[in-house]
């Protein structure tokens, strides 16, 4: 069947053949939109429409886009929408029938030429300009499959090669109104183009992303230590590759690495010229020394250990059951120290080793055949590695609580008259709250008063021309706390012991006596023998690093002071000293609690005259009452830290440095013009 439509503006004809399609509810015939209102003449009679999906023959010349847009859509049952800015005609024929799938994607394919696209939102195809497709959604896809006509985003993630060498090869082949940007995070590139572009791009991707590293390969060294020889071909290597900027990511780095024990090299370089030019390198280098007889000496440098420690060791370790023929015992094990081996290890038989050490510039000289220095060289390389360290932060936590209260009543009072040859003496003397009352009567007399702490209250009567203290009331309540907060911090290599102090070196009398001076009857000579002692914090530890990770720490941690009541006490000083010494296991970075003190003492006294002194209200006046209670809280706890290279360690003194600082600059004294210094010292920037 076919129908004619004439499209009265732009006197185009758009015919659909064989296109009647199923909508709604009934069978609709279908060409292009009319905008004319001449009848429709049909040439043919009117067949039965077919079902969706048939296949149909386009004919559609110089036909509005909006107007196909509607048509696509009735044939494909998608939603369209066409945007205001998409304007113009189009000629959209086929030879044959085609399916609907096809007619849209040839539908696309001639928006594409016009310089619209289609984005597909949710299910909505919108018809946009080209240049804002990017803006207006459209899937986002890793490794699936995109359509060819239409705009998608597609992140490509790359495993070998480096996003920003890809860069500048993949940019001309996307459109001008598309983008690609490189996520240095993830290696990865964001491309946003056509579907068909994208498959193009994937497949370039595909091919550039590949490994450009050879195989591991194994290059023994007959004549020369593999040791040494290493680094010598890594500094070659890389001074070489300094001209060639195009080898990839830098992690296919031509890597070099020696292996002691069947004295080869393991070699994997970034490609095959590098590897040929690895081989060629070791090749040249790897030639017989010009000595070569039981004489030869070698100088080895250590970066780590100390050459005059591990001289002793390799001595000892050589030497094995040799005996030096002087000193009747095992060379290494000899009384005497280094000394001693090394006046043992000069004796040894022409068949071993001399070892000796320049602690000068941390270097061994070692005097031994090839073969046996080879042997020695790598037992060094083991023991000269950088050994781990062990950051100790200990925090010390002291809580502690003292109540005091005291009460008391005494009086004393004088029965009878004046001239009496008897009078009677009637009171309470207690000693419980304060001095007696006695006491302080006698000390009146004297004219010394030194009345108890806290309240007093008397009343004194005058007997014969004197006040006699008569009556006394003394009330006193004490609080102290106290909150003390210590952290100290220590670094120290594995299996070496540490200790920091922080407190007061003071005095203590130990002795002292007096003796006159020859000649003179009155003239002394004291003397005192004194020690003196560190009184306030003091920690000592020893780290030992297992293979497991975990912390062995011998540990030895004080806290003393000085009690401030004892300062000017005829005795001598008394000390509040607060010890810790155990060994404990700790994971690396866990806290431990190493110990501590819960205490809560109580304590009270009274004295009272008995009888009176229990009537209820009426007996405080014969009684003193003093009660005390003291609570004390104090925890340890420890939390070691291993740092195991240079970068653990920066962090953690930066850190540290950083927070000293920061306190530094908040401590600054407040501006006051009378008195013009206002800024304290800081430390200065980390690096500066």
């Amino acid at each position: 069947m076919q129908y004619s439509f004439k499209h009265s503006p732009l006197s185009a004809v758009a015919t659909l053949t064989a296109c009647a399609v199923w909508v709604g509810f009934g069978c609709l015939p279908f060409a292009s939109i009319a905008q004319e209102s001449t009848p429709i003449a049909a040439t043919v009679p009117v067949k039965p429409a077919p079902k969706r999906g048939e296949p149909i023959t386009l004919n559609f010349t110089g036909a509005e886009i909006e107007a196909v847009a509607r048509a696509m859509a009735t044939l494909t049952g998608r939603n369209v929408v066409v945007d205001p800015r998409v304007k113009g005609t189009i000629t959209l024929t086929t030879e044959k029938p085609v399916s609907p799938a096809v007619a849209y994607s040839q539908f696309l394919a001639m928006l594409r030429l016009q310089g619209y696209t289609v984005v597909d939102a949710a299910g909505l195809d919108k018809i946009v300009p080209e240049a804002d497709a990017k803006l207006q959604g459209g899937g986002v896809f890793s490794n699936e499959m995109v359509a060819g006509n239409q705009i998608a985003t597609q992140v490509f993630k790359l495993k070998f090669d480096n996003a920003n060498n890809l860069l500048p090869i993949l940019r001309p082949l996307i459109s001008p109104n598309n983008t690609i940007n490189v996520n240095q995070g993830q290696n990865a590139l964001v491309i946003t183009d056509y579907g068909d572009n994208l498959r193009r791009i994937a497949q370039i991707i595909a091919a550039m992303d590949v490994s450009n590293a050879t195989d591991i390969e194994v290059i023994p060294v007959t004549h020369a230590i593999a040791v040494d020889l290493a680094p010598l071909v890594v500094r070659l290597l890389e001074s070489s590759s300094t001209a060639a900027a195009g080898q990839g990511d830098g992690s296919f780095k031509t890597t070099v690495i020696a292996e002691p024990r069947s004295n080869a090299l393991i070699l994997r370089a970034a490609n095959a010229a590098r590897m040929a030019l690895a081989r060629s390198l070791i090749e040249k280098l790897d030639r017989p020394a010009a000595l070569t007889d039981a004489g030869n000496i070698h100088v080895v440098y250590l970066k780590n250990a100390d050459a005059t420690k591990l001289a002793v060791t390799l001595r000892a370790a050589l030497s094995g059951e040799v005996r030096s023929p002087t000193a009747g015992a095992a060379v290494g094990s000899a009384p005497g120290g280094a000394a001693a081996n090394a006046a043992a290890a000069a004796a040894q038989p022409s068949t071993g080793g001399q070892i000796q050490a320049d602690p000068a510039t941390n270097s061994l000289i070692i005097s031994a055949p090839e073969p046996q220095y080879r042997q020695l060289r790598a037992v060094i390389d083991k023991l000269d590695a950088r050994r781990a360290q062990v950051y100790v932060e200990s925090l010390i936590a002291e809580v502690n609580a003292d109540k005091a209260a005291q009460f008391g009543i005494q009086w004393q009072g004088a029965l009878g008259n004046n001239g009496d040859s008897n009078i009677g003496l009637l009171g309470t003397n207690f000693g419980t709250a304060g001095a007696n009352i006695i006491a302080l009567a006698t000390q009146a007399a004297t004219g010394a008063v030194v009345p108890s702490k806290g309240m007093n209250a008397g009343v004194a009567h005058q007997s014969n021309g004197v006040y006699v203290l008569g009556f006394l009331a003394q009330y006193l309540q004490t609080n102290g706390d106290g909150n003390i907060l210590s952290t100290p911090n220590l670094l120290t290599l594995d299996n070496e012991e540490a200790k920091i102090v922080i407190g007061q070196n003071v005095p203590f009398v130990t002795g002292q006596y007096t003796n006159a001076a020859a000649g003179t009857a009155n003239t002394v000579n004291p003397f005192q023998t004194i020690e003196r002692k560190d009184v306030g914090l003091t920690l000592r530890v020893k780290p030992q690093i297992s293979e497991n990770g975990t912390v062995k720490l011998t540990i030895f941690q004080e806290v003393s002071s000085v009690q401030a009541s004892s300062i000017n006490s005829a005795s001598g000083l008394i000390t509040n000293k607060r010890s810790i010494e155990s060994n404990v296991l700790v994971n690396d970075g866990a806290v431990v609690v190493l110990g501590g003190l819960l205490s809560d003492e109580y304590a009270g006294n009274e004295d009272k005259v008995p009888g009176l002194g229990d009537v209820p209200l009426l007996g405080y006046l014969f009684k003193s009452e003093s009660r005390s209670r003291k609570k004390t809280n104090l925890m340890v706890f420890l939390r070691p830290v291993v740092v195991r290279d240079a970068a653990s360690a920066q962090s953690y003194s930066a850190d540290r440095y950083e927070q000293m600082r920061s306190t530094q600059q908040r401590a600054q004294p407040t501006a006051n013009p009378m008195v013009p210094i206002d800024e304290a010292p800081i430390l200065p920037a980390m690096g500066k």
